[in-house]
C-alpha cells in the first residue's frame, strides 16, 4: 500500500488515497478523524506540497463542527489550493463563524487567482448572515469580473439571497432579471427573499410566475417558502391547496416540508387538521413534536400540549430549545408550576437556561404561577438580556401587583443601553396605568414621541387607557382625535375612558360615532360601553346595547358581558331581573356574577336573596375571603350581628385572610406604596401631609 519517496516520506497510491479518502468520509464522529489524521502525520503524508489529504481532513473535521482542529490543519500548510481555501471556508461557515469567514476571505482575495465559483457562494452566505452589504457588493463585482454572474447558478442564486437577507430586494429582483436563464435554486431564493421580508403576497406572485413562465417543479426548499408566505398571509384556502399539491408530487416523505405545513396549521388554529397530519406523518422528528406541542398550546389547549410532551419524552426523544419553549407556553398557560420546575430542571441539565428563549419562557411560565421572587432570580442570573426577556419581566411583575418595580425595570432597561419596541412601550404604559400616576405618564409619552412609536395606533389605545385611569381625561382625548388611524381597540379604550370618569353619556355617544365610522364593534367595545352604563346607572341604554349585541352586530355574549349586566341591574336595584338573568346564562356561572349581585344585595339592604345568592356563591368558590367579607357587610347593613359574628368566626377558624389593598402616592418624582392601615412607612409624615395638602387644593 505504501512506497517510500526519494525524499524519504512515505506516498500512497491511487488506489490506497481513495481508501483513506472513503474512510475520512464514513468516519461518525471527530475522535475517528483525528486519528485518520493521526495515521497520516505519522506516514509523512501531511505535506506542503501535496493538499490532496490536508482537504479532505479540513472537510471531514467541518462535518462535526471542529473548526478550531481544522484551521490549526489549514494553518500549517503554507501554499495552500483553493480547494483547501474553500474546505477552510466551508468549516467556518458551518459553524457560523461568519464574521472568520470573510476574515479568511481577506486573505484568500490576497491571491485573486485563488477565488472561484465555489468560494463566492460560501462569502455570500456570511455576507447574508451578517447583513454585510458592502461586503456582498464587492463579491458581486467580482463575480461580474470573472464571469461567474452569468455562468454559475449557485453563484446567482446566492447574490438574490445576499440582497434579500440584507432588506435590498429591489438589488436582489435586478440581479434576477439581469440572468440569461434562470433554475429552481434561483427563483427559490427570489420567493424566499420575498417572505423573509415580509411581502408575502408578492412571494406567492413569484411563485405562481415561475409555475407559468418556467414551467419548472418546484422543490421541498420552494415549498417550504411558499407555505411560510401563506401563514403569513393567514390563506387557509390556498395552505390547504398546497397541501395536496405537496401530497401529488411526493414530497409527503420530505419530513423538513410535512413540519412546515404543520406549522402552518398551528398558525391558523387547524388543530385539528394538524393532529391529522401528525398521526399520519411516516417520519417525525424533534422539530415535529415541537410543533404540535407549540400547536396545542397557542391554541389554548395547554394540557394537550403538556400530554403530547410527555409522550415525546416516553419515546425517547430528547427535546431542543425550541421544545422547550412551546413545553413552558403550556405550563404557563394552565399555571402547572410543579411541570414547570421540571422543565427548568431540564433545562439546567442540558444548558438552555441561559437561552435568551427558554429563559423568558421560564421568566413568563413563573410570574404567571405568581412566582414573582424566582422569576427576578432568574432575570437578574442573565448574563445577557435583550428587549423581550426585558418585556417579559416588566409584564409579569405588572401583573403580579409590583407595577412600580416594572418601571424601575424600565428605567433599568434604558440605563442598559437596551432599547424597548412599541409592543415593549405597551407593557410599560399598562404597568403605568396600573398606579394611576401622571407624572409618570407624561414623561412616558415624551419618550414615545422622541422615539417615533406614538403613532402606533396601539400605542394610542394603551396611552388613552393611561390617561384615562390617571383621570387626566383631556389628555386621552388629544390623544384619541390626533391619531390617524382608528381601530376597534383605540374606540374601546376612549369608549372605556369615559365611562370610568363618570361621562356615561360620552361613552354612548363615543360608541355611535364609532358604528357611524364603519368600525364594527367587537367583545371588548361591549365590554367597554356596559361598563360605562354600569357605572352611571344607565340602565336603559345598558339593557339596549345588551339586547343589540346578537341582532345587530353578531357578537355572542360572554360570562364578561353578563358580569357586568348583572352588576348594573344590581346597583339600580334589579335584584330578580339580575337573578333571572343569571339563571338564564348559557354558560356555566363564574364566582364574579353572583358576588356582584351579593354586592348589589348588600347595598339594597336585601337579607332574604342576599342569604341565597351567598349560598350558590360559596358552592361555586369557598374559599375566597373577601366573598365572607362582603357576606359580613350583607349582615351588618341589615342589623344581623349574631350572622356577622359567626361569619367572622368562621374565617378565622379557617385560617383566611384577606389582601391587603395598597394606595400609591407620587413624590419628588417618586412612587411610594403603603398598605392599608400601614404606620411605618419611613416617610409616612410626608405622606400625610401631601394629603393635607391635596385636602386645601
Amino acid at each position: 500500500m505504501l512506497v517510500n519517496s526519494k525524499q524519504g516520506h512515505l506516498h500512497v497510491m491511487s488506489r490506497e488515497r481513495e481508501l483513506i479518502s472513503q474512510l475520512l468520509e464514513a468516519s461518525t464522529n471527530a475522535k475517528s478523524i483525528t486519528q485518520l489524521h493521526s495515521f497520516l502525520l505519522r506516514c509523512g503524508l501531511l505535506t506542503a506540497a501535496d493538499c490532496f489529504f490536508a482537504t479532505r481532513l479540513v472537510s471531514s473535521y467541518a462535518k462535526f463542527t471542529t473548526s478550531t482542529l481544522a484551521r490549526n490543519l489549514f494553518d500549517e500548510i503554507s501554499q495552500p489550493n483553493s480547494f483547501l481555501w474553500n474546505a477552510m471556508l466551508r468549516s467556518h461557515c458551518r459553524a457560523q463563524q461568519w464574521v472568520e469567514t470573510l476574515r479568511l476571505l481577506r486573505r484568500m482575495a490576497a491571491k485573486p487567482s485563488d477565488l472561484d465559483s465555489f468560494t463566492l457562494p460560501i462569502a455570500l452566505k456570511a455576507c447574508a448572515a451578517l447583513s454585510e452589504l458592502r461586503h456582498g457588493r464587492t463579491i458581486h463585482a467580482v463575480a461580474i469580473k470573472k464571469d461567474f454572474y452569468h455562468s454559475d447558478m449557485y453563484v446567482a442564486a446566492a447574490l438574490v439571497e445576499m440582497y434579500a437577507k440584507c432588506s435590498e430586494m429591489g438589488d436582489s429582483i435586478r440581479v434576477f432579471e439581469g440572468l440569461t436563464e434562470s433554475d429552481v435554486v434561483v427563483w427559490t431564493a427570489v420567493v424566499s427573499g420575498y417572505q423573509q421580508n415580509g411581502d408575502a403576497e408578492k412571494a406567492i406572485a413569484f411563485f405562481s410566475r415561475m409555475l407559468v413562465e418556467k414551467h419548472a417543479i418546484p422543490d421541498p426548499v420552494t415549498l417550504i417558502s411558499v407555505i411560510s408566505a401563506l401563514g403569513q398571509l393567514g390563506d387557509r384556502h390556498r395552505g390547504r391547496c398546497c397541501h395536496g399539491f405537496l401530497l401529488r408530487m411526493g414530497f409527503f416523505h420530505d419530513i423538513s416540508l410535512m413540519n412546515s405545513i404543520l406549522n402552518f396549521y398551528s398558525k391558523m388554529g387547524e388543530v385539528t387538521l394538524a393532529r391529522k397530519l401528525f398521526e399520519t406523518m411516516h417520519e417525525t422528528d424533534v422539530i415535529s413534536w415541537s410543533c404540535m406541542i407549540s400547536c396545542y398550546a397557542h391554541n389554548g389547549e395547554p394540557i394537550a400540549a403538556l400530554r403530547v410532551y410527555k409522550r415525546m419524552i416516553e419515546k425517547g426523544l430528547q427535546p431542543n430549545s425550541v421544545t422547550m419553549v412551546a413545553a413552558l407556553q403550556a405550563c404557563s398557560l394552565s399555571c402547572d408550576l410543579p411541570e414547570g420546575r421540571k422543565l427548568h430542571e431540564l433545562a439546567i441539565q442540558k444548558g438552555f437556561e441561559l437561552d435568551k428563549s427558554v429563559a423568558t419562557s421560564l421568566i413568563d411560565m413563573y410570574m404567571n404561577c405568581s412566582c414573582h421572587e424566582e422569576a427576578i432570580s432568574l432575570f437578574n442570573r442573565l448574563p445577557k438580556r435583550d428587549a423581550v426577556t426585558w418585556a417579559a419581566t416588566i409584564d409579569g411583575c405588572a401583573k403580579n401587583g409590583f407595577a412600580n418595580e416594572s418601571l424601575r425595570l424600565f428605567k433599568a432597561m434604558l440605563f442598559d443601553e437596551v432599547y424597548p419596541d412599541a409592543v415593549t412601550m405597551v407593557k410599560v404604559l399598562a404597568a403605568c396605568s396600573r398606579l394611576a400616576v401622571l407624572y409618570q405618564a407624561l414623561c412616558l409619552h415624551g419618550y414615545l414621541v422622541r422615539s417615533g412609536f406614538s403613532f402606533k395606533v396601539y400605542v394610542a389605545s394603551a396611552l388613552v387607557d393611561l390617561y384615562s385611569k390617571c383621570g387626566s381625561l383631556e389628555d386621552a382625548v388629544r390623544v384619541f382625535e390626533s391619531s390617524f388611524e382608528k381601530d376597534v381597540v383605540l374606540w374601546s379604550s376612549m369608549i372605556a375612558g369615559y365611562g370610568i370618569n363618570g361621562l356615561g353619556y360620552k361613552a354612548i355617544e363615543t360608541f355611535e360615532c364609532m358604528v357611524e365610522s364603519y368600525t364594527r364593534p367587537n367583545s371588548i367595545t361591549f365590554i367597554s360601553v356596559l361598563s360605562a352604563c354600569s357605572h352611571n346607572g344607565m340602565l336603559e341604554e345598558g339593557r339596549r346595547i345588551f339586547g343589540s349585541m346578537i341582532n345587530a352586530y353578531g357578537v355572542t355574549p360572554d360570562s364578561k358581558h353578563y358580569c357586568i349586566m348583572v352588576d348594573l341591574l344590581a346597583r339600580t336595584g334589579e335584584l330578580r331581573e339580575a337573578l333571572n338573568l343569571i339563571e338564564e346564562m348559557p354558560m356555566p356561572t363564574d364566582p364574579h356574577v353572583w358576588c356582584a349581585l351579593l354586592s348589589g344585595c348588600r347595598s339594597h339592604q336585601d337579607i332574604e336573596m342576599g342569604d341565597l345568592v351567598a349560598q350558590r356563591l360559596l358552592a361555586v368558590d369557598p374559599s375566597y375571603p373577601g366573598y365572607y367579607n362582603l357576606m359580613a357587610n350583607l349582615y351588618a347593613s341589615g342589623g344581623k350581628w349574631n350572622h356577622v359574628e359567626a361569619v367572622k368566626r368562621f374565617i378565622k377558624e379557617r385560617g383566611m385572610r384577606k389582601i391587603p389593598g395598597y394606595s400609591t402616592v407620587e413624590a419628588g418624582n417618586e412612587i411610594h406604596k403603603y398598605l392599608a392601615g400601614e404606620k411605618i412607612h419611613q416617610q409616612l409624615e410626608l405622606v400625610f401631609d401631601l394629603f393635607k395638602d391635596k385636602g386645601r387644593s
